[in-house]
């Protein structure tokens, strides 16, 4: 099975269908028959720009709606968390302008756009 997104004219993600392309007019051509809209293949199993399971990578990440396509990039990504943040380009990920602390595996921490610093919970 497939995931598919169906895209709205400025690329926003309005939602994600399973299908099947394997067979034949059961892919993207046939949501765009049925269904009507713009739709682009996504894969459950990219995230960052690596496959999960180490395949192939397919368009950086998994659809959802409220991500943004870029047919540019050719890749997803979700929407801007907060003003400071910046997109990466290989991952097309968000990138807090300061690191998250080194203990954050034990240690909860929230983003602070005002301080611009990472605040333990």
């Amino acid at each position: 099975m497939s995931h598919f997104a169906e895209i709205d004219e400025n690329g926003i993600v309005l939602r994600v269908l399973v299908g099947n392309n394997t067979l034949p007019n059961e892919g993207q051509d046939w949501f765009e028959e049925h269904l009507g809209g713009t739709w682009v293949q996504t894969s459950y199993n990219t995230f960052g720009g690596q496959h999960l399971n180490g395949g192939t990578a397919f368009r950086k990440n998994f659809a959802a709606k409220g991500y943004t396509y870029d047919e540019t990039r050719d890749a997803f990504y979700a929407p801007q968390p907060f003003p400071s943040w910046v997109l990466d380009e290989d991952t097309c990920l968000w990138q807090a302008p300061v690191e998250m602390p080194e203990d954050a595996d034990s240690v909860a921490y929230d983003w602070d756009e005002d301080s611009q610093a990472w605040v333990a919970i």
